[in-house]
């Protein structure tokens, strides 16, 4: 078969490569230029690309670089800084594979003459007879299943994960034994196009949008003090407001960027029964019953119920997801739903995904409202 695989520079995306030459695919490597800007972690800088193009050499691999730059700012950038201008806080990583890796990149290599597009997500595809389904990784800690919801069935049968079986650990022995130099290095965690020497995502934001200060207030309209950027808050923050210190830890229960105000209020005010959620696809049939539901891509799921369908269209955690339980009912195939949580829940802040979830397969997402 003949196989573009997406390499990023790092290890995992490496070792996909390699493991599907071992097969005996004929395998050529592609490195997508994204980011022209600066750019001091993540999978868009120079030395990425430099690192991928040594282990296709080592491979013996054909290397080729794409540049979607202006794709990528279109479809990312963009409305990453939109959303946050409206009080949201998007996923920037999921709409680069929704847009640039699952969709232009699959069109270009279609076009190519390649029978399929391979990654290094950790996670695997399942045909459960009625076509192709997303699972997590056998790494539970190391998961990607979260980011990839939104593949539509034609997108995963173009598509091959061939590190989901193993662990990380057995990722990078892999890695060794193909004697590739990126064999240890470590995973990017950040938003690739967010520089940290340059203020991070407050720096960024300001750049894009202009200082957008605000007045802090709690819960019955007190001012407690100010930030320097309203966009740059989100739902449930609660560190790097810069208030002084307090009896009892205070949390972001809103943001408003009509009025400019930050409302905080205590832990408790972040739960709630229910969360909306729209933009919502399934990965077959609408489901209506429980099901469990992850919010972040390294966070805790959740149970809930699905609730009144209609058609309209969390910041990283700890290890590996323990879903949140919830209800689906009355799902009519439209783009919208409400999750009635089997407990209260932490509030998802708007534009956070949410994956559903039923026992390690993903059958459906949308974003929180």
């Amino acid at each position: 078969m003949r196989v573009l695989a997406a390499m990023s520079g790092g290890v995992d995306s490496s070792v996909a490569a390699g493991l599907l030459a071992e097969q005996g695919h004929d395998v050529v490597g592609v490195t997508l230029k994204l980011w022209g800007g600066e750019s001091d972690t993540g999978c868009c800088s120079v030395s990425d690309v430099q690192d991928a193009r040594r282990v296709a050499d080592r491979l013996g691999l054909e290397h080729h670089v794409f540049n979607f730059g202006d794709a990528f700012e279109q479809r990312v950038v963009t409305p990453y800084v939109d959303g946050h201008a409206g009080g949201l806080t998007p996923n920037p990583c999921i709409e680069c594979n929704r847009h640039i890796k699952f969709d232009k990149l699959m069109v270009r290599a279609e076009a190519l003459g390649f029978d399929a597009v391979a990654t290094g997500h950790h996670a695997r595809l399942l045909d459960t007879g009625g076509g192709p389904r997303v699972q997590r990784g056998v790494d539970t800690a190391k998961d990607q299943s979260y980011v990839l919801y939104m593949l539509s069935q034609q997108q995963m049968a173009r598509l091959m994960l061939p590190i989901g079986h193993l662990t990380k650990a057995e990722v990078r022995e892999r890695a060794a034994d193909l004697g590739l130099r990126n064999s240890a290095k470590p995973d990017s965690q950040d938003v690739c196009f967010i520089a940290n020497r340059s203020g991070g995502r407050r720096g960024f934001l300001a750049r894009r949008l202009g200082e957008m200060p605000g007045t802090v207030v709690d819960a019955d309209g007190t001012v407690l003090g100010s930030v320097e950027s309203v966009p740059a808050v989100t739902i449930g923050q609660r560190r790097g407001l810069n208030l002084g210190g307090n009896d009892e830890p205070r949390y972001v229960t809103g943001v408003d960027i009509a009025s400019a105000r930050i409302t905080l209020g205590r832990r408790e005010d972040l739960y709630t029964d229910t969360q909306d959620v729209i933009g919502i696809q399934w990965t077959g049939e609408a489901v209506n019953g429980p099901v469990d539901i992850q919010a972040s891509a390294h966070g805790t799921p959740m149970v809930g119920t699905v609730t009144e369908s209609r058609a309209r269209e969390g910041e990283p955690g700890g290890p590996h997801p323990a879903p949140m339980v919830g209800t689906v009912t009355a799902s009519r195939g439209g783009g919208s739903c409400e999750i009635r949580w089997v407990e209260p829940q932490r509030r998802v802040a708007p534009g956070q995904a949410l994956v559903f979830y039923q026992g390690d397969l993903v059958i459906g997402g949308g974003v929180a409202a």
